[in-house]
């Protein structure tokens, strides 16, 4: 890996595109179509359109004529053009229109202009096909973006017109994004904004600076996953967007240039090329899963310090209002009436659940049905079963039972023998921090002895129940606790309005049924269903809870 030292931002980028396109330049001779094994000729083909297109935006991003490896690689790039045997296969293959008529756009760019080559594109274009046949948005603008700089007639409708049709004008859910969504994102906003050459005209209701928000929330992700080449194209749309003053932008620049090797290549992602293609070839396979990534890298640098590209601050972050009071209610009611038909030593989670999210709404008596009911079938349970939910279940369920002057003979049993074994000892380890303050806070155990017990120290934050990376995994495998653990712990930690979070709010809050449950187990049996509905809710109403409380505390202090 690159071991260069901080300093200088900008000149650091321009060594990031000048290794990149040195590696690129040395192994031109693999985008040749005509060198590759049977196998391997679409995958070169696809090359040759990728290197020719950076070669090509070199010439319109940098005023400056090309020298050195860009020459080489545009030398390279009109000898394979010139042959009959690549230009002619536009006529035999129609479909393929964009993989040659990206290598004539390049050409044209780069000053090379060549009719005969023009006009075969220009036929194709006319065709009734080429152009025609059924694309997906992103892949429409595509071909649009790339006729344009081919300066090719067509009948086509313009980009501003295709653009309201893309998922990233239709407000996509974070955490729903598969890598191929990002890779939808990524090329749509390459095509619109013409890689930072104009303004788009957006659709009518959509605000445009909800989409900084989003390719943030997305580096955040793809950063997690260490997936160099989305992060690089997700730079390379906030540079085309203007923004140069994003953190999670600086965060993927440190990244990308932490993981180019001293050569200049930039790993692919794992599975970008099939192993079956490399065939045992380990300079080939090297090659191959680099050099799109390793062009990446190099697009970003060079729009980085093109003095043609936009610039523009980061706009301020949207502030949408996101109701989870009513849901939250729906939900405290349902688990609460629920629960009173289950046993409750087995039932207690829930049931604390309840007491915590009813104090959190300031609604308290939500919960006295259940705690009375439960308070009395527990009055003579034995310590085990307090002993077996661990403090932060017992501790609410008490916390609960105090707010409404409830007694449960059993639990304060249990509550003083433990608060007396505690004063027995020296000291606590910090994971046990959390359950000490507990017992202070039901007036078990005084502030000074808990500081003795716990040296001072701020008991540690338990570490995050589901990580960011695996947000997109939980969605589709239909794990609502992980996704629940997720919005509780950001919540917890004041990032209750950051995109990912209120998108994953959005998920869960899209997960409750008219009964006010939350989860869709698509099981029949009935018994299996209610287990199912009422862990999913205990999970959701307590992670509902923390968001509730933690905008209601950022709107006390503002």
């Amino acid at each position: 890996m690159n071991t260069t030292q901080p300093g200088d931002g900008s000149s650091q980028r321009r060594a990031v595109e000048t290794r990149a396109v040195a590696w690129l330049a040395a192994r031109r001779t693999l985008i040749d179509p005509a060198e590759a094994t049977p196998g391997r000729v679409l995958f070169a083909r696809k090359a040759l359109i990728e290197t020719a297109f950076l070669v090509g935006l070199r010439a319109r991003l940098d005023p400056e004529a090309l020298d050195g490896d860009y020459a080489a690689l545009l030398d390279q790039v009109e000898e394979i053009a010139a042959r009959p045997s690549y230009r002619e296969l536009i006529a035999r293959d129609e479909a393929a229109l964009l993989l040659y008529a990206g290598t004539y756009a390049a050409l044209r760019l780069c000053g090379r202009e060549d009719p005969e080559f023009r006009q075969l594109i220009t036929q194709a274009a006319a065709g009734g096909y080429a152009a025609a046949f059924e694309r997906i948005p992103y892949r429409q603008l595509d071909l649009l973006h790339t006729l344009e700089l081919c300066d090719v007639p067509h009948t086509l409708p313009a980009v501003d017109d295709v653009l309201p049709f893309t998922l990233l004008c239709n407000r996509p859910n974070v955490v729903k994004l598969t890598d191929r969504d990002i890779y939808a994102l990524t090329h749509t906003l390459f095509y619109a904004t013409d890689f930072g050459l104009r303004e788009p005209r957006w659709p009518r209701d959509f605000d445009p600076d909800t989409v900084v928000e989003l390719l943030e929330a997305l580096l955040v992700l793809t950063l997690g996953q260490q997936n160099a080449d989305l992060v690089g194209e997700l730079l390379c749309c906030l540079l085309c967007l203007g923004v140069r003053d994003s953190e999670e932008g600086r965060r993927a620049w440190e990244f990308l240039t932490a993981v180019q090797e001293a050569d200049g290549r930039v790993n692919g992602p794992p599975g970008v090329v099939h192993p079956g293609l490399a065939d045992g070839d380990e300079a080939y396979r090297h090659w191959a899963t680099g050099y799109h990534t390793t062009i990446v890298a190099a697009l970003a640098a060079l729009l980085d310090r093109s003095p043609r590209v936009v610039r523009r601050s980061r706009p301020a972050a949207p502030k949408p209002r996101q109701a989870v009071e009513q849901p939250l209610r729906r939900a405290v009611v349902w688990l609460a009436d629920t629960s009173r038909r289950h046993a409750p030593a087995a039932s207690l989670p829930a049931a604390a659940a309840v007491a915590h999210a009813a104090g959190a709404l300031g609604e308290p008596e939500l919960a006295r049905p259940l705690l009375l009911d439960f308070s009395e079938r527990l009055a003579d349970a034995d310590a085990e079963v307090w002993q077996g939910h661990g403090m932060e279940v017992v501790g609410e369920f008490a916390n609960g039972l105090r707010t409404h002057g409830i007694t449960c003979a059993s639990l304060d049993l249990f509550l003083k023998s433990t608060a007396a074994a505690v004063e027995l000892l020296d000291r606590v380890p910090p994971q046990a921090a959390h359950n000490v303050q507990r017992l202070v806070g039901l007036g078990l155990l005084t502030p000074q002895r808990a500081t003795a017990l716990t040296g001072g120290a701020e008991a540690p934050h338990p570490a995050p129940e589901t990580a960011v990376t695996e947000l997109p995994g939980a969605w589709k495998d239909y794990h609502l606790g992980h996704i629940a653990g997720f919005v509780r712990d950001s919540a917890r930690a004041g990032q209750a309005q950051h995109r990912i979070t209120r998108d994953a709010i959005s998920f869960l809050l899209a997960q409750q049924s008219s009964c006010g449950a939350f989860g869709r187990p698509a099981h029949d049996d009935p018994s299996h269903r209610e287990r199912t509905l009422m862990s999913w809710t205990q999970s959701t109403v307590t992670a509902l809870a923390a968001v509730h409380t933690a905008r209601g505390a950022v709107l006390t202090d503002t």
